[in-house]
């Protein structure tokens, strides 16, 4: 397949050393050109491109992997000529302390992170890859029926979409899960239990039910605080 990553981050160069050692041709980009993207080309056997360039070339797949509050700074012609049938996978997570600032659209739980990128984007999105450390889905993909393997929930409005990028989850070694609409996504968000556990696909789909479909105000307001636990916890990290 052709795919194109926009965004050459921790999960994009994750995502193109897996797919080019698949045998996919893999065209990555970032904000500042492909001229500095050498290393990363050296590292994962990707081809650098522009942001237009990744989007026209991923023919197959494309994936959007960059900060949400850059998500706007997309050209609004991104995806002209791309044909509505091509999956575009959304990788978001919103994070107000840690490096987005606070995004009203987001505080008040009537909007899920992809629910607000695919406004901005114009096209439906598939959300997928947020909830896994880049390190866990370079090197922790297993053949299926592994015991063990590591589930990743898959959500979207778009059935088809839904349906090409949950044969990439299990390609890339992981046990696809189904988690319903985009709206349903807030299940996978960071503050949520299955957020970083790396959970098999059985306690993945038992979370995901035992949360409902419509997220309550005392669920957002649960996971917002343990979201922003998890950022200040990391922030002090940081600070050392």
């Amino acid at each position: 397949m052709n795919i194109g990553i926009i965004g050459a981050g921790n999960i994009g160069s994750a995502l193109a050393v897996q797919l080019t050692s698949l045998g996919h041709s893999v065209y990555i980009a970032n904000s500042r050109g492909p001229e500095t993207l050498k290393d990363v080309a050296q590292k994962t056997g990707a081809t650098p491109v522009t942001v237009q360039e990744a989007a026209q070339r991923g023919t197959d797949i494309i994936v959007v992997t960059i900060p949400l509050k850059n998500i706007p700074d997309l050209p609004n012609d991104l995806f002209d000529g791309v044909a509505p049938e091509v999956p575009i996978i959304d990788t978001s997570n919103y994070y107000p302390l840690l490096r987005d600032g606070q995004m009203p659209e987001l505080e008040t739980g009537d909007l899920t992170e992809s629910e607000w990128v695919q406004q901005h984007l114009g096209r439906p999105v598939v959300k997928v890859f947020n909830n896994i450390h880049a390190e866990h889905l370079e090197k922790n993909g297993k053949p299926a029926g592994t015991p063990g393997r590591i589930a990743l929930p898959v959500a979207s409005d778009d059935a088809a979409a839904k349906q090409k990028v949950m044969a990439l989850v299990e390609e890339l070694g992981f046990d696809a899960v189904d988690d319903g609409s985009l709206h349903e996504s807030w299940r996978q968000q960071p503050g949520t239990p299955s957020y970083g556990a790396d959970m098999p696909a059985d306690k993945l789909r038992e979370h995901l039910a035992s949360l409902g479909t419509k997220r309550t105000e005392e669920q957002h307001a649960e996971f917002l605080a343990n979201h922003a636990n998890m950022e200040r916890g990391i922030i002090k990290q940081l600070q050392g």
